[in-house]
């Protein structure tokens, strides 16, 4: 990446085509004949000649959704025009990549370059990743924008130290960053109990950073605490 993780999570505005509006909630992409592949229903409006086809799992290599129903189907937007996208109000930030790899928690990926290449990885931890659901993660690399998306501004985290992250809080991190599973239950604890405060992800590397959303995305079919 051209600049440190934290210009870009602070929500510093990309070159063409990606750029976001004011306010950073809003995703502007311009087309001159290219393609952008993007989180399936995230169009909010288009100006000019515009196709849009969808993409579903397993096809051409593109996004595969996963078991736990954390991976995502993308669309694709091919033409010349103006597109801009969005996701419930949720912060977006943009990423430059030159020649280096991010992880995204595969949710949280709204829109990538075509040039950017990808693909589904996920964490391991024995009977942490058993307890916590799982984790599967895009890695994207290559060159090209990738806009994230995140409930409020993000923090960032730098993993020079090793931090733990609630699974569903974790939103994007720098490739080759170390990660595992780590928990501190008992078992009795997980009567009546979600899993997620019950195990995070331990961010650990030199020079690295994990970016941490202000709040949390339920996993897929887990349903909130009963009072």
């Amino acid at each position: 990446m051209t600049r440190p993780l934290g210009d870009f999570a602070a929500g510093q505005p990309a070159g063409p085509p990606f750029a976001l509006e004011e306010g950073e909630r809003m995703l502007r992409v311009r087309l001159d004949g290219g393609t952008v592949y993007a989180k399936q229903g995230s169009m909010v409006a288009y100006r000019g000649r515009v196709d849009f086809a969808y993409k579903g799992q397993g096809v051409g290599g593109y996004l595969r959704r996963a078991v736990t129903g954390e991976g995502q189907d993308l669309m694709k937007a091919e033409g010349r025009g103006t597109v801009w996208f969005a996701e419930s109000g949720s912060h977006i930030s943009v990423f430059n990549l030159d020649r280096d790899a991010l992880t995204v928690n595969g949710r949280s990926l709204l829109a990538l370059e075509s040039g950017v290449k990808y693909k589904v990885t996920s964490t391991s931890g024995g009977l942490g990743a058993m307890i916590a659901g799982g984790m599967f993660n895009t890695e994207v690399s290559g060159t090209g924008g990738v806009a994230v998306l995140c409930l409020g501004s993000p923090l960032v985290l730098s993993t020079d130290e090793p931090v733990c992250v609630d699974r569903d809080a974790a939103v994007a991190w720098t490739a080759g960053v170390r990660t595992r599973i780590v928990s501190t239950f008992k078992l009795g604890n997980l009567v009546g109990r979600r899993s997620g405060e019950l195990a995070q992800i331990e961010y650990s590397g030199r020079g690295g950073f994990v970016v941490v959303q202000c709040g949390e995305i339920p996993a897929a079919g887990t349903a909130p605490d009963k009072a």
